[in-house]
């Protein structure tokens, strides 16, 4: 009798598991296409004036918040000058956080969560990451002034590290807050 009552337990788990399962393999299959997708519209030629619009918008954003804190910046399409020193930085496609953003709208368009929940995330989601990518080229902006190796140094390590914990933790931030928000099952 006792082995009847654990073989159906064990059925009844069984599924939960596999659904489980399933669930993770369908978000890495939904996720990993739509991180293709969204890879291959940045790339795409007819998106690129909107990209490079884009990044032309960022940079000026950049130098307006420089000059109102006091510093000397003026941006030319994807470059951030210094016109005192000369000095300047080029905002490319990953500088302008496109890449970052595509992961967070895979990864949320791939989660299980309602509609009005994801289009929450993605708003909220993308201007946080832009918000924070601001901060890094302001940073960076100053840093390059300051020393060559620093600016390599922060660029290529510490700002793109922490722009993919970033993306990471309002990713984790959203999946809590979509959690809490749905009606007990």
């Amino acid at each position: 009798m006792k082995t009847s009552a654990t073989n159906r337990a064990s059925s009844r788990a069984a599924p939960a598991h596999l659904r489980a399962r399933v669930n993770m393999v369908r978000f890495l299959c939904v996720f990993m296409v739509c991180v293709g997708i969204g890879f291959s519209l940045l790339q795409a030629s007819f998106s690129r004036p909107a990209v490079n619009g884009f990044t032309a918008i960022l940079v000026k954003g950049s130098a307006f918040l420089v000059r109102i804190f006091g510093g000397h910046a003026v941006a030319q399409q994807s470059l951030l000058r210094n016109p005192l020193t000369g000095f300047a930085i080029a905002v490319e496609d990953t500088c302008n956080a496109s890449n970052v953003v595509i992961l967070l709208w895979a990864a949320v368009l791939a989660f299980p969560a309602g509609w009005g929940q994801k289009v929450k995330g993605i708003a909220i989601g993308t201007v946080l990451l832009h918000a924070v990518n601001l901060l890094r080229i302001i940073s960076l902006f100053y840093l390059g002034q300051y020393s060559t190796a620093w600016f390599d140094f922060a660029h290529l390590y510490v700002w793109e590290g922490l722009m993919m914990v970033v993306t990471l933790v309002l990713f984790w931030a959203w999946v809590q807050d979509t959690a809490e928000a749905a009606p007990p099952a």
